[in-house]
């Protein structure tokens, strides 16, 4: 996928304003320069950020549900693809993050893109952030798909959407996670990466549904087959 599909691709499957647009553009501006101070994506695609960044981000809210509510992004890192799902629909995103440069960086991208409703960054590690059950997790190159279930499952209801990208390697790591978790995930085409994956579905085995933000306290609820 080009540069210029990209965009056409964002045209043709989002209701994108100008405003959105120009905040896309900010975000790309503020992202390039934050690049030079720290290696926030691989250099080889500091020219190809629509395609390589904003779109494979953008395609993980065709398979969320449509009724917005609480997304929680492990590993946001460049804020990829967090950031992005805030800017392009009323979810509310926490964005789950704990190098101290990438913290600074996304609070900082949060108050330039006027995203204080709708983005929060959970600057720590994972197992420190506070049990609360979410509509949709996102991942993406963040951990193997069995350590990303340990670390987060707490997170997920049996209603949860997982929306994980995977890349070439989704089909080997979902047939090990399988050994030990009792998953209903599918494994989607990335629009662009034809040979990529993107890992769909729930996690069996919670019956509480999602929260919509209310701290629920305590234990993992995701578990594991016995």
């Amino acid at each position: 996928m080009t540069e210029d599909e990209a965009r056409t691709w964002l045209e043709q499957n989002f209701n994108v304003s100008r405003g959105t647009w120009e905040k896309l553009e900010a975000f790309i501006t503020f992202l390039k320069a934050e690049a030079e101070r720290q290696n926030l994506i691989s250099a080889s695609t500091l020219d190809h950020i629509w395609a390589r960044h904003i779109v494979d981000s953008a395609q993980l809210l065709m398979f969320a549900q449509s009724q917005p509510g609480q997304w929680i992004d492990l590993g946001s890192g460049a804020g990829f693809p967090g950031i992005v799902v805030a800017l392009l629909s009323d979810w509310h995103v926490v964005l789950v993050e704990s190098r101290a440069k990438r913290i600074e960086y996304l609070n900082r991208a949060v108050v330039l893109l006027g995203l204080e409703g709708r983005a929060t960054v959970a600057g720590m590690p994972i197992e420190r952030v506070e049990t609360q059950k979410f509509d949709v997790i996102s991942a993406r190159a963040f951990a193997p798909l069995s350590k990303l279930l340990d670390l987060s499952a707490r997170f997920s209801t049996d209603k949860t959407k997982w929306l994980l990208p995977k890349g070439r390697n989704a089909v080997n790591e979902l047939e090990e996670a399988r050994k030990a978790w009792d998953l209903d995930f599918s494994v989607e085409p990335s629009v662009t990466d034809p040979e990529a994956g993107i890992l769909v579905g729930t996690v069996r085995g919670t019956n509480i549904q999602p929260a919509s933000g209310a701290i629920a306290g305590a234990a993992a609820k995701g578990r594991r087959k016995r």
